[in-house]
């Protein structure tokens, strides 16, 4: 009976705080703004701006110093592209300039004045590409056209210059070795393809941490002595406060995770060749490792300030250590150790590899391995923190029940002196 009776109080603390933790996630504003909005609003917001994938005739100014045959030439190649439109010429740079304050262009093609003349001298020659950074889509249309217009021009001129007899010669001058580019995994050559599949896996930790930390400064903010854990009933074991907590974070995200991760890319119509259910079996584990990943990180906010400094620091560089931006292979072996710190690296790497190159579950098994022993070693540290959290709350009450008991007791022996008779 005592077995039942020991199961039946761990339940019922269990749920009492997860009813605790519940209540006061929707009673602090910061942690609604965190848990619900940002992972509601923000990635439609995101996905909505990198929707097309690609833009088409961006606008450009043309400033000619060169006035040649040579210049002209490129200037009609590009706008001749798909990707870019000249849409105004410039007398000199401070106009040019003066365009793209008023975001009447998105970036500006230079030819300087002795551009053409390097050119027939054999000289290297330079075209100056200035690109408003503020969108990348836009960035990667003015750069790319340049660099490909100037790939073909370049070949334009090695033909000319290589005094070729036949057409294949000239053929092989002008491009020695013959490819074929295909895009793989990556069709349309787009960024939200690319991106915004590590950026949703993101989204969701960094979302939680921030979130588990907001409450526990809000926690620590309102308590008499700053204690994380309160010294009560319902709070005198490890296993049931980490679980407790934990329980009311995993209901929240069960439903903010499914919609970040399944509904989002449906919506938009960003690459999802895995199941559902494949994609829920590797963002369980990953929301596990989240949930006790933020709970650790939390015993370390005193106020609420504190974890906007540590996790919206982090956010970039992270995306980076997911090895789908910057190439994992590129990564120096120290930034490799670091991202393995972190539950974002192999979920997101597990994500993109399933949704985007088509991979199994057989294929992500090293990830999902991962996402499980960081599951099991965050739990781990999450209540050790914990434990040393109750432990410090209750030698703080201890030692203030007995300074009480040493001024109660000071003040009965100066009642006692001053009630004795004087002789």
């Amino acid at each position: 009976m005592s077995i039942f009776r020991n199961a039946y109080e761990g339940l019922n603390d269990i749920c009492y705080i997860w009813w605790e933790e519940m209540k006061q996630v929707f009673r602090d504003e910061g942690v609604i703004i965190f848990f619900f909005l940002v992972p509601l609003a923000y990635p439609l917001l995101y996905s909505w701006i990198y929707n097309n994938e690609t833009v088409r005739d961006v606008p450009v100014v043309v400033v000619d110093d060169s006035h040649s045959s040579l210049s002209r030439q490129f200037i009609r190649m590009c706008d001749a592209s798909p990707d870019v439109k000249i849409a105004f010429y410039a007398q000199d740079m401070d106009e040019a300039k003066s365009l793209m304050s008023r975001q009447l262009v998105r970036g500006i093609y230079y030819f300087p004045s002795d551009f053409a003349v390097k050119v027939n001298r054999m000289e290297q020659s330079t075209v100056g590409v200035y690109c408003d950074m503020s969108l990348m889509l836009a960035y990667r249309a003015i750069f790319q056209t340049a660099q490909m217009v100037s790939m073909q021009v370049g070949a334009e001129l090695k033909t000319r210059w290589g005094k070729n007899y036949t057409a294949r010669e000239e053929a092989i001058s002008a491009k020695p070795l013959d490819y074929d580019e295909v895009a793989l995994f990556n069709s349309t050559g787009g960024y939200g393809s690319s991106i915004l599949l590590p950026v949703l896996v993101l989204i969701l930790q960094q979302t939680l941490a921030l979130g588990i930390g907001l409450s526990a400064g809000t926690t620590r903010e309102k308590s008499r002595y700053g204690w994380l854990i309160p010294v009560t009933r319902h709070y005198h074991g490890l296993m049931r406060i980490v679980w407790g907590k934990a329980l009311c974070y995993l209901m929240i995200y069960a439903v903010m995770g499914t919609w970040l991760t399944i509904a989002v890319p449906r919506i938009f119509g960003f690459p999802h060749l895995a199941s559902w259910w494949s994609d829920l079996v590797v963002m369980f584990p990953y929301t596990l490792a989240c949930i006790f990943f933020g709970m650790s990180v939390s015993c370390m906010v005193k106020y609420r300030e504190n974890v906007m400094l540590l996790m919206v620091f982090v956010s970039v560089p992270l995306l980076f250590l997911t090895g789908v931006s910057w190439p994992q292979s590129n990564i120096p072996g120290v930034w490799q150790g670091i991202s393995w710190l972190f539950p974002s690296t192999f979920a997101a790497r597990a994500y993109v590899r399933m949704n985007a190159m088509g991979a199994t579950l057989g294929d992500v098994l090293f990830e999902y391995r991962m996402l499980w022993l960081q599951v099991i070693v965050y739990f781990c540290v999450a209540c050790m923190v914990y434990h040393f959290q109750i432990n410090d709350a209750r030698e703080n009450l201890l030692d203030r029940l007995a300074e009480k008991k040493e001024k109660m007791a000071e003040a009965e022996n100066e009642a006692e002196n001053s009630s004795e008779p004087k002789k």
